[in-house]
């Protein structure tokens, strides 16, 4: 079986390539889907539908436009990685735990242990806390080949 692992939240640093560099160094069988990491590109997503004035119809626009494909690969992925950041407040991220949890997508929460608080009831349903890529990496080695 190639699982399919779907990386959402911060895109402000590298952690999805250590996760993939770590699964492909690992020889493990994954193929992983994400959001669109860019975030002007995020931001414009809906602008083809012609830009509103007002600047919370733009994101409500792009914000539908972007969740077609969050909505479509978090219900076709067998488990989310879902990385809250340090920098910013990553309310995506939370949703997509939501999200997760409500379909009963099984997922893994990846933070630092300082924001544990504001985040007990997204951990409370994820599978797993990890504070690190190469923790995913070794959560993933484990699951997909039982070792």
């Amino acid at each position: 079986m190639i699982w399919t692992v779907y990386l959402s939240g911060e895109i402000h640093t590298d952690w999805r390539e250590q996760i993939k560099a770590g699964a492909e160094a690992a020889g493990l069988p994954v193929e992983f889907t994400a959001p669109v990491t860019n975030h002007e590109a995020s931001d414009a997503a809906g602008d083809m539908l012609g830009k509103p004035e007002v600047a919370f119809w733009r994101d409500h626009q792009s914000s539908k436009v972007n969740g077609i494909r969050t909505k479509t690969l978090l219900e076709q992925c067998d488990l989310a990685v879902i990385r809250f950041g340090d920098k910013y407040k990553q309310w995506n991220a939370a949703f997509d735990a939501g999200f997760c949890a409500a379909m009963g997508t099984p997922y893994v929460t990846l933070h630092s242990d300082d924001i544990i608080h504001p985040l007990k009831e997204v951990d409370a349903s994820a599978m797993a806390w990890a504070q690190t890529p190469e923790q995913v990496v070794e959560i993933l080695k484990y699951v997909t080949t039982a070792q």
